[in-house]
């Protein structure tokens, strides 16, 4: 990982997709506390389930106010770590156009585990009770990859700490001003 600050780097979008119950949250917190100031966490969870409270539906308005909320964090010269189950089928078009539209550098990840280890890690979650193995199940799609350049597959043996390094080396370099956007190229 570079030592010196890149005084021009745009801000970088980071996505992070997969199963409930695999690791994306978690990844993205310890990234940001890796990181420190400058990198705004989009949780899709947040969005949809507290402030919106709505079900999870294709045109449903926390898909549109996801890449609003990303649009606008990048614009304001922010690195944004995207998370959430993000289901292709959903959000693949808001998700594609994102990362097509935004002029830094964007890195996508997914999160494949089977789901068999998203039930065994379910049940080490404090809120347990709120949703069970059969919605797993039911939200639960296998390889579920966006298919666009350079996506990145995580499994369920990578380590915790070796994935923050990583995307922290490959997606966020140092920046002289974090949070300040340098001129975006003509």
């Amino acid at each position: 990982m570079s030592t010196s600050p890149d005084p021009d780097r745009l801000p970088s979008l980071v996505v992070l997709r997969g199963p409930s119950c695999s690791g994306k949250t978690t990844t993205a917190l310890a990234v940001r506390q890796a990181v420190g100031r400058g990198v705004a966490v989009v949780q899709q969870d947040v969005i949809r389930r507290e402030l919106l409270r709505e079900q999870d539906l294709p045109g449903a308005l926390n898909i549109d106010l996801i890449a609003m909320i990303v649009t606008r964090c990048l614009a304001g010269g922010y690195d944004v770590i995207l998370e959430g189950i993000l289901d292709a089928s959903r959000y693949g078009t808001m998700l594609r156009s994102l990362i097509a539209t935004h002029p830094g550098p964007a890195h996508v990840y997914y999160f494949r585990l089977p789901l068999e280890e998203t039930v065994r890690r379910h049940a080490t979650k404090p809120n347990t009770h709120g949703y069970g193995e059969r919605e797993l199940a039911e939200w639960y799609v296998p390889n579920d990859l966006l298919d666009v350049p350079g996506e990145q597959v995580i499994s369920s043996t990578d380590i915790q700490q070796d994935v923050v390094t990583r995307i922290v080396s490959e997606a966020l370099p140092r920046r002289i001003h974090p949070g300040v956007v340098p001129p975006f190229p003509v």
